[in-house]
């Protein structure tokens, strides 16, 4: 038996052989003792490793010392890599990465959705690699995350009591002070550098959040890559109108011709979301706007957008080249937001239906449509999970051919998924964040008579361990 051979403690010589979830990698000891093991590795390393837990069927472990680096690896640009939790893979080569993310997706559909021999496409790999971001978000934090070297100095280079960067992963009170983010674009991190200079200078108070004390909470930067403008977020704890004034000015001292508008959000809630109860326009018109193939959205400081604009156009033409719509068909898209997809869709179709629960995304979708001079997408507040109620919301429109849904990470709730069934469209196109969600709900579609037709994984996130995929289902005729 393995505790009678290992103990915590131990050190164990394991070659990594597949990726597993967050930070850990999976591997065989010499006699086939599986072993999951924490730590930025790469399939193809072979590491000496800490025993953390000794098992039944498998030793948890702690990568300790890389013996033979694999020769998918590559140099991480970003300083902070493996103390920040953002780019999980940035240590393994892109091309590579695309591969794991092809698997990743695979195997969810065949070991959690029981699909044989899933028909998965090659990952279409972002054009921009890096700083493709076109929204982040800082948080503030008046406890700031030290490094393993700090701890030992008796005088620290940062104060201990401010941070402005990215939560450690797994706590919520502390940020890691990040000085520059290569996913985000060069204005964002200019706005990072600028606000920290203004904070730092005017001795602004972070947000403590078991004390519930402080002023600064998040610092939410987006950018327009069509328009070239920049939204500046400043989420604080209440509002100053002076002090604000005096931020918008260093802002646009800093940054003299860059097209910008600062908006201030205002939340006394005992969370760190960074949306506001109150808003507050400090310059410029309080949205931006983007465009997505020939469609433009205004884009306000507390909408839902993909953040990747050049991939979503490759994803939303990934979703018209399966859907084989005619100029006969009506859609509906579930969870349609402020409306992207189903703008996206309209001209290849009769009439595009979008069904959302937020209220506020379902008059972003309706102002977007007028924006673009759209007339046959229509946009309802709806419960998928209330049929009933649903059926009555749509009796003036056709039943559906084809249903787009994009349900959140999640996945889409059971009653959800029953509604779309009962709708019986020819054929299902599921946008999924999350293969798992993919599969578990991809499998319940086959259960109900239709079939897996492809899936086309589309990388949205480059050196993260996230993948977007787009799944058409059809519905097999009666024999």
């Amino acid at each position: 038996m393995a505790e009678e051979i290992f103990r915590k403690g131990d050190s164990i010589a394991v070659t990594v052989t597949d990726l597993a979830e967050k930070d850990q990698c999976f591997g065989r000891l010499d006699n086939g003792m599986a072993v999951m093991v924490s730590g930025m590795l790469a399939v193809g390393d072979r590491v000496s490793a800490r025993i953390k837990k000794v098992r039944q069927r498998y030793i948890e472990a702690v990568a300790v010392e890389i013996l033979e680096p694999s020769s998918d690896r590559t140099t991480p640009l970003c300083s902070w890599f493996g103390v920040c939790g953002g780019c999980k893979l940035m240590h393994i080569r892109y091309e590579v990465q695309l591969l794991y993310k092809q698997k990743k997706v695979t195997d969810a559909l065949r070991h959690i959705g029981n699909f044989e021999e899933p028909p998965v496409r090659p990952v279409i790999a972002a054009l921009i690699p890096f700083h493709y971001r076109n929204k982040i978000e800082f948080s503030f934090s008046s406890m700031r995350y030290l490094l393993p070297e700090e701890l030992s100095l008796a005088e620290l280079s940062r104060p201990k009591e401010f941070a402005l960067g990215f939560h450690t992963p797994g706590n919520f009170e502390k940020v890691i002070d990040i000085d520059y983010c290569y996913l985000a674009k060069e204005e964002m991190n200019r706005v990072l550098k600028l606000t920290r200079e203004f904070a730092i200078a005017n001795a602004l108070a972070p947000y403590a959040a078991k004390a519930h004390t402080g002023f600064l909470r998040n610092l939410v930067v987006r950018f327009s890559e069509n328009r070239e403008e920049v939204m500046v977020n400043l989420v604080t704890s209440w509002h100053d109108e002076a002090l604000m004034q005096r931020y918008r000015n260093h802002l646009e001292a800093g940054m003299a011709k860059q097209k910008m508008t600062v908006v201030n959000n205002v939340t006394q809630r005992m969370n760190s979301v960074a949306t506001g109860e109150e808003e507050f326009t400090l310059s410029g018109t309080g949205y931006i706007t983007e465009r997505l193939g020939t469609l433009d959205f205004r884009i306000s400081a507390n909408s839902f957008f993909q953040t990747n604009s050049s991939q979503a156009e490759l994803l939303y033409s990934s979703i018209l080249d399966v859907a084989g719509l005619s100029l006969e068909d009506t859609v509906y898209d579930l969870y349609c937001g402020t409306g992207t997809i189903a703008l996206s869709m309209a001209k290849h179709c009769r009439q595009v239906v979008g069904l959302e629960v937020v209220e506020s995304s379902v008059n972003d979708a309706r102002s977007n449509a007028i924006l673009n001079g759209v007339s046959n997408a229509k946009f309802f507040k709806a419960d998928l999970k209330d049929f009933d109620a649903m059926l009555e919301t749509l009796k003036d429109y056709d039943t559906p051919k084809v249903i787009i849904t994009d349900p959140p990470r999640a996945g889409m709730h059971p009653k959800a998924l029953s509604t779309m069934l009962r709708l019986s469209p020819n054929r299902i196109i599921y946008v999924s964040c999350n293969p798992a969600s993919l599969a578990r709900d991809g499998k319940e579609v086959a259960l109900h008579g239709y079939r897996l037709l492809s899936v086309q994984p589309v990388d949205m996130f480059p050196h993260t361990s996230h993948i977007e995929s787009v799944a058409c289902f059809e519905k097999v005729p009666p024999c």
